[in-house]
C-alpha cells in the first residue's frame, strides 16, 4: 500500500496518474497480473521507445515494479502493479492555527478513565486483552498497548499531556481519530449518537452512521475476525473562540475561552455514548494497527504568550 500522509508527498505519484496514458498501462497490468514491455507497446499501439519513458515514471513512483526475466533468448522486462492501494490524507486546519503549534498523540488503549457496557473488547496488534463483553479487562496491564476498543455505552476518557512553555495560554485545540459506532457483530448501517467532552462539559456530539466491516481495514491484521469491527471513519474535532467544529462543520458554541486553558491546565478528552441518546449505538476507536489510517488520537495545540 502506498500512504501519502501530505499532499506535498504525493505530487509525484499525482503527476504519474495524470497521463491517460498511464492509466491505461495500469488497467492492463490489473486485468493481466504482468505483462513485458513488447506486450503492453503492442496492445497500447505506441513503440517500445515511448513506453519505456511512462513505465520509468510509474516505477519511481512505486506504482509499477520491473523485473528482469532470464530467459534461453536473453533477457526481458516484465512489469507489474506495485501496490494494492493508495491512501492520500487529506487533513484542513483552521486558518487561526498558524501560531505557535504543540502536537501531542495519545495511544487508544492510554485511557485514563473508563466506564463501559457490553458489547465491549479491546485488543493488541496481536492478541485480545483478556475476555471480550468483560469490562474488566479494561483495567488489565495489556490496555496500555492497545491499537482498537469498543463499548455499547459509557465513556472512556484520555488525559491529554500538557507540556506548553510557561506563560501561555492555550488558542485551539484540534483533535483527530478514527471512530465508529458498535454493532453486535457489523452493520454499516447503525447510527450511535457520540458525545465528546472536555472537561467534563460536553462539547458536542457527532452521529456515526454505522460499524464498519463491508471490506478490511487496510492496516487491520490478518487474524482479526471478519465478522467484527474493520475500520472506521477519520474526524477531526475543532474547539477554539467561534465554538466547537467536527470536520470544519459547527456543532456547538462551546468555545475555548470559556475553559481558560493555559500550560498549567489538565486537559481531559472524553468520548461518551450516553443512556438517554436518541441512537445508542455504541463507540469503536481504532488505532495504530488498526483501520484504514494507523494512527492514535491526535492533538494539535495551538498557544499564545500570556501578555
Amino acid at each position: 500500500m502506498l500512504h501519502i500522509k501530505k499532499l506535498d508527498d504525493g505530487i509525484e505519484v499525482f503527476k504519474a496518474l495524470g497521463s491517460e496514458l498511464r492509466i491505461n498501462i495500469l488497467k492492463l497490468l490489473l486485468e493481466n497480473k504482468e505483462m513485458n514491455m513488447n506486450e503492453l507497446a503492442t496492445q497500447l499501439g505506441i513503440t517500445n521507445g515511448a513506453l519505456t519513458s511512462h513505465i520509468k515514471k510509474l516505477e519511481e513512483t512505486g506504482l509499477v515494479k520491473v523485473l528482469t526475466e532470464h530467459g534461453g533468448h536473453g533477457n526481458r522486462k516484465v512489469c507489474r502493479v506495485g501496490v494494492d492501494k493508495i491512501l492520500c490524507e487529506i487533513i484542513t486546519e483552521d486558518t487561526e492555527d498558524a501560531g505557535n503549534i504543540y502536537d501531542t498523540e495519545v495511544s487508544v488503549g492510554h485511557y485514563s478513565n473508563y466506564e463501559v457496557y457490553p458489547t465491549c473488547g479491546l485488543s493488541t496488534e496481536k492478541a485480545l486483552v483478556g475476555t471480550v463483553d468483560d469490562p474488566r479487562y479494561f483495567a488489565h496491564p495489556d490496555r496500555i498497548n492497545a491499537g482498537i476498543l469498543w463499548f455499547t455505552r459509557g465513556y472512556i476518557e484520555y488525559m491529554i499531556p500538557n507540556l506548553l512553555p510557561i506563560a501561555t495560554r492555550i488558542d485551539q485545540i484540534t483533535l483527530s481519530c478514527e471512530i465508529s459506532s458498535e454493532a453486535p457483530g457489523v452493520n454499516n448501517d447503525w447510527p450511535s449518537d457520540i458525545s465528546f467532552y472536555l472537561n467534563d462539559v460536553k462539547i458536542g456530539m457527532w452521529t456515526s452512521p454505522g460499524d464498519y466491516g463491508d471490506v478490511k481495514g487496510i492496516f487491520t491484521p490478518e487474524w482479526w475476525f471478519p465478522n467484527w469491527n474493520q475500520y472506521g471513519l477519520l474526524k477531526m474535532i475543532v474547539i477554539n473562540k467561534k465554538g466547537t467544529f467536527i470536520d470544519g462543520l459547527k456543532i456547538s458554541d462551546v468555545n475555548i475561552n470559556q475553559f481558560d486553558l493555559d500550560y498549567k491546565s489538565p486537559i481531559r478528552f472524553k468520548f461518551q455514548i450516553e443512556e438517554n441518546a436518541r441512537n445508542v449505538g455504541g463507540l469503536t476507536i481504532f488505532g495504530s494497527g488498526f483501520g484504514n489510517y494507523n494512527q492514535d488520537i491526535k492533538v494539535r495545540i495551538s498557544y499564545s504568550t500570556i501578555q
